[in-house]
């Protein structure tokens, strides 16, 4: 059985102009959408910090329920993870995963007394330098 030449030309598949016309669709597309969800990836990992920053918060003050106080400034918030000496009454680990990095791959800063309250936890962004704005800005339980 012959194919007829419309069917023919339907078998052998696309032509390179009509390849070449939906890469370049592609990439108009990716060059439009890319930077808009590449955007929203940064603020993704300033909100994730919020959160850690948050369930640290609670961590702390349950240590302080079961303990009398908060985590020393020495004892920071590996305290939270295993008991430190003469921590009477600890009951943890008081972080089901254990202490997480923030979003940049660094450690959380804790301070107590804090310079904004009883305690202070906070990151400094994506620069890991005090300061900054967007990505680098610092982000703590104080905001």
């Amino acid at each position: 059985m012959r194919l007829s030449p419309p069917a023919a030309r339907r078998a052998r598949g696309f032509t390179l102009i009509e390849l070449l016309v939906v890469l370049a669709i592609l990439g108009l597309l990716a060059g439009l959408v890319g930077p808009r969800v590449l955007s929203q990836l940064g603020g993704a990992k300033s909100k994730t910090a919020v959160v850690q920053i948050r369930d640290l918060e609670q961590a702390v003050e349950l240590f302080k329920l079961d303990v009398g106080r908060f985590p020393t400034g020495q004892e920071g918030l590996e305290a939270l993870a295993s008991a430190p000496p003469g921590a009477n009454g600890w009951n943890g680990p008081y972080l089901r995963k254990g202490l997480p990095d923030d979003p940049w791959g660094n450690a959380y800063h804790y301070e107590s007394p804090g310079r904004n309250g009883d305690i202070d936890i906070y990151t400094l962004g994506a620069d890991n330098s005090p300061g900054g704005d967007g990505e680098n800005a610092d982000i703590g339980n104080w905001q």
